[in-house]
């Protein structure tokens, strides 16, 4: 079955479907919109007790739904001076450290660190032997991402690519999974040196929305970077703060340099992030 399902996604028009559903997400006819959102929360299991709006009812559509807020105090920020926090609700698919420019995917699969981040040499060597961190969100989770530590964004850049699932199925079939999806690489300056956060899209995935330059994804189909000068108020993000949302999940990649972070022993593949949670350590 894992087969099938790979060649499926290399068989159906990614884009296409992708914005379909997109469409469908948007409409705000009351009793399709409602069914949808009943639907899935049946389906997944979505504690709708965390929410700020816990009924169907109370959202314009599917994606307004699916970007919900969460309730006041649902998910405390660790405040440790010294530590990152987990910037979303998920599960962590890898973690550790890029070995001279490739980064870990799964088992037999890895990828370049310069190809995720569009080709620019200069701002993958400032990335080059340092750490990853891949958080995979699933249906069920909160979808907004958020800060793990304060940060002025420098730069963002949009990357045209595939739209493949992000699962750990596909993960372990597909090469350079993360590298070849459509994505959105937002670069910080942190006490912890540079940070890379990058969003990444997927299958069925109808947008992705930064907090400074609204929804990024899909935009023409070209690269296009927007630099924050001196000159510019560029944003400052506090730690904890949202940074960007998923109109449908996806995954988030956090990028530092060497010798900058650890994380913390507890995480491996496959455990659980909680947002706000301690998830490494600032040396």
């Amino acid at each position: 079955m894992n087969t099938v399902f790979i060649i499926l996604q290399h068989l159906l028009p990614q884009h296409l479907l992708s914005r379909l559903v997109g469409r469908l997400a948007e409409c705000r006819s009351p009793w399709l919109k409602n069914i949808l959102i009943s639907q899935f929360i049946r389906q997944y299991k979505v504690n709708m007790e965390e929410a700020a709006a816990d009924s169907p009812q109370d959202y314009a559509n599917f994606n307004d739904f699916f970007t919900r807020a969460l309730r006041d105090g649902a998910r405390p920020i660790d405040d440790k001076a010294e530590t990152l926090c987990c910037p979303a609700d998920g599960a962590i698919s890898q973690l550790g450290r890029i070995h001279d420019g490739r980064i870990f995917q799964a088992k037999g699969q890895d990828y370049s660190l310069n190809t995720l981040l569009g080709g620019d040499e200069a701002l993958s060597e400032t990335f080059r032997d340092g750490s990853f961190a891949t958080i995979y969100l699933s249906p069920r989770d909160y979808h907004r991402v958020h800060m793990p530590i304060t940060g002025t964004l420098r730069s963002m850049t949009y990357i045209p690519g595939k739209l493949f699932s992000v699962n750990t199925t596909t993960a372990e079939n597909v090469r350079s999974l993360f590298a070849r999806n459509e994505r959105a690489v937002c670069i910080f300056d942190t006490e912890a040196g540079p940070m890379a956060m990058i969003l990444v899209g997927a299958m069925i995935v109808a947008g992705i929305e930064t907090v400074g330059a609204g929804q990024v994804a899909p935009p023409p189909r070209e690269i296009t970077t927007r630099q924050y000068q001196e000159t510019e108020a560029a944003p400052v993000l506090q730690k904890g703060e949202e940074m960007g949302r998923f109109k449908l999940g996806s995954t988030v990649i956090l990028l530092f340099g060497k010798d900058q972070v650890d994380w913390l022993e507890q995480y491996e593949a496959l455990t659980p992030t909680r947002l706000g949670e301690a998830l490494a350590r600032r040396r």
